[in-house]
């Protein structure tokens, strides 16, 4: 049973609200910095957190999160350029962060010694700013420049500046780019190319530049030359340039939507049009062949490449017109490419096969390729990581529900040799893994994880946390979680991790089945799971927990909504929820090709049924939802989140909010707030299903 909480003084009911009305009542919710806005905000946030905070799991789970999150046993996970290997940590001491480096010798023992290159606390007190680290790209291949990113307060809208990696500072009349969504890129020491907002006009619908330049040392940026113009309606332009030991290739992309686009090769103050499909995508170059994997079907000369397929092409032999190519990998039912990285002489692939990963190492010699599979420890979750163009060496990660993340370095010729791991940050002593199926509404099979407690049993009352994504073929894999462990299933909670369509589980046809017009099969796959769990008497109704951020807000948002007798809790992290609205809000234009255009027949024709802010249904009894986004979220605008929590609260829908001022799409810009934000999620969910 829920208690309905008293309506809090500061809502003030516009009008009588029975569903949202054509004419928005809550558009002032969308003023992101507005006087009115941020008082809502903060008076509501205030009171919603502070009731979770008093909830008994808060506070120890509050405190064992931020032991975890700040512990300096972590791994060090590091980008390997040149000699040596950069680190961007954080810890208790160093709340913003610091970026740092050692060597290859010095990383394997087992206490490195680090030398700090940019102190991003003392930075943050000397310049009087909110600076969150978002990256550092070196000029290969001495690597002793960079050009750093950083944001105020964790939003996507950087500043970037030069830095000097050998004197450990920022290069005073170096290459320094005003805040904007910015695309910066090393072409050679004396020339960047540049994509960012010069101005009225230069940017798209989606927020994103249209113009690329190319910005030469010395020079004032209004000089800059323009290299390539896309569309206003575009999501982005962009340019760079592959380094390799064998050449370099300067390459142009636009983008007009989502997963697909056009490719090209700047040659002799040229662009090349590189004739692969619009949806394919280039992944890199490697010993002269152009690496591409494919989204759909093609058949350039007679000879089909299905999709999912990498390809390799001899650049040259391409340009002049040659289709015969090399595949380096053929997809197979529920097996699918993961990932393209590279060592000085071998491509590493890795693969998903029913959602669990392999690697392997491919090698060009005498002109043919050949394959090894690298032994991983188990059936679990890998990824390729710590490559470099100088060195065959390269380190990989694995991690499983049950086995905490560990960082494995293979020396060129050697087996694996686990370098790293992570403590056991939670007693796995009885705690099982298992893979079901659930079948969803059209009769398609959805596997989906469960992570069980010690002492678990099918009784129908153990609190259940189900999570889910799907979608922009993004793949859900299973992985050791400290904070699912300890706040949960260590507590006695179930977790389980769905792979429904829209993600990028089995290739690229499992995204597209659930894109657009068949975006509710995205919904339906997520209910068959919960009515699944039911069914097999894990939990019931009154137990079970959906939980989702960004589009898996909009996911347990439209489920909350569709079906609101399958749940108890549902935790909507930087949702979006109004889709009539959702491209005229910050990014949201460049999210059409996953979603429809709502300014056209999309909207009647689908998208106005599963909407859930345009759906709720005011008789309706729906779960006590927490809802929580940023202030400074400049990807999914934090209005989708307030507008629903208005709406809610006016039509006497109990609902909890909370908003941080900072963080970004993450809601977290730092370790500390991290561990508040989880703590609060999982004090709820013990509320509600406990």
């Amino acid at each position: 049973m829920r208690i309905t909480r008293l309506v809090p003084l500061y809502v003030f009911l516009l009008f009588a609200v029975t569903a949202v009305a054509a004419d928005d009542p809550y558009l002032w919710l969308e003023d992101v910095d507005g006087e009115r806005a941020l008082a809502w905000v903060q008076e509501r946030s205030d009171a919603d957190t502070a009731e979770l905070e008093t909830v008994a799991e808060f506070a120890p789970i509050h405190a064992e999160l931020q032991e975890i999150y700040n512990s300096r046993d972590r791994i060090p996970y590091v980008a390997v350029r040149g000699d040596q290997l950069y680190n961007f940590w954080q810890d208790a001491e160093h709340v913003r962060g610091i970026w740092r480096r050692t060597n290859l010798e010095q990383y394997l023992t087992d206490d490195p010694r680090w030398e700090t290159v940019l102190d991003l606390d003392a930075l943050a007190a000397a310049e009087d700013e909110n600076w969150v680290w978002k990256g550092a790209s070196g000029l290969y291949p001495a690597y002793e420049r960079f050009l750093i990113s950083l944001s105020r307060g964790g939003g996507d809208a950087i500043v970037v500046r030069e830095f000097d990696g050998v004197a450990k500072e920022f290069v005073a009349d170096g290459f320094q780019v005003p805040e904007a969504k910015s695309d910066v890129a090393w072409r050679d020491l004396d020339t960047v190319w540049l994509a960012t907002d010069f101005g009225e006009g230069s940017l798209t619908d989606s927020g994103y530049p249209r113009l690329v330049k190319t910005w030469r040392r010395g020079t004032p940026l209004s000089e800059a030359t323009l290299v390539f113009e896309g569309q206003q309606t575009d999501v982005a332009v962009q340019a760079y340039t592959i380094h390799s030991p064998e050449g370099n290739y300067d390459m142009v992309s636009r983008t007009p939507e989502f997963f697909r686009g056009e490719k090209y090769l700047l040659r002799h103050g040229e662009l090349v049009r590189i004739e692969v499909p619009d949806d394919a995508s280039v992944k890199g170059v490697f010993k002269k062949h152009l690496l591409v994997n494919l989204r759909s079907d093609w058949t350039p000369a007679g000879t089909t490449y299905p999709a999912d397929a990498l390809l390799a092409l001899d650049l040259e032999a391409f340009l002049a017109g040659d289709r015969e190519f090399e595949v380096l990998f053929r997809p197979q039912e529920r097996v699918s490419l993961d990932s393209v990285g590279n060592t000085e002489n071998h491509l590493l692939i890795g693969t998903l096969d029913n959602v669990r990963s392999r690697i392997y190492k491919v090698s060009l010699a005498d002109d043919a390729w050949k394959s090894e599979e690298i032994e991983l420890p188990g059936l679990g979750s890998a990824g390729i990581t710590g490559t470099s163009d100088t060195s065959d060496d390269f380190f990989f990660t694995y991690t499983d529900f049950l086995t905490p993340a560990s960082l494995y370095y293979v020396a060129d010729g050697q087996a694996a040799e686990r370098a790293k791991s992570t403590p056991d940050f939670f007693d796995t002593d009885g705690m099982t893994v298992d893979q079901y199926e659930a079948t969803s509404k059209d009769g398609t099979k959805i596997p989906y994880f469960i992570f069980m407690p010690q002492g678990y049993e099918a009784n129908g009352v153990n609190p259940t946390q189900l999570y889910g994504y799907g979608g922009f073929e993004i793949s859900m894999r299973p992985r050791y979680s400290a904070t699912t462990g300890k706040a949960w299933v260590g507590r006695g909670g179930v977790y389980v991790l769905a792979n429904i369509r829209g993600g990028g589980e089995f290739g690229p046809e499992w995204h597209r089945a659930a894109v657009q017009e068949n975006h509710q099969r995205n919904f339906d796959d997520f209910i068959a799971v919960a009515e699944d769990l039911i069914a097999r008497r894990v939990t019931s109704p009154e137990h079970l927990g959906i939980v989702g951020g960004s589009q898996g807000g909009l996911l347990v948002g439209a489920c909350m909504v569709q079906r609101p007798d399958l749940y108890e809790a549902v935790v909507c992290q930087v949702p979006l929820l109004d889709m009539k609205r959702y491209n005229k809000l910050l990014a949201g234009a460049s999210w059409m090709a996953e979603y429809g255009d709502p300014d056209t027949g999309d909207w009647d024709d689908y998208m106005s049924a599963w909407s859930p802010y345009q759906n709720v249904d005011p008789d309706a009894d729906y779960p006590e939802a927490l809802f929580y986004t940023s202030t400074r979220d400049d990807r999914v605008h934090p209005g989708h989140a307030r507008k629903m929590v208005a709406l809610l609260t006016d039509l006497d829908k109990p609902v909890y909010y909370y908003e941080n001022i900072e963080g970004g799409h993450s809601a977290a810009a730092n370790l500390n707030q991290r561990a508040y934000m989880w703590a609060l999620t999982y004090a709820y969910l013990w509320k509600m299903l406990s």
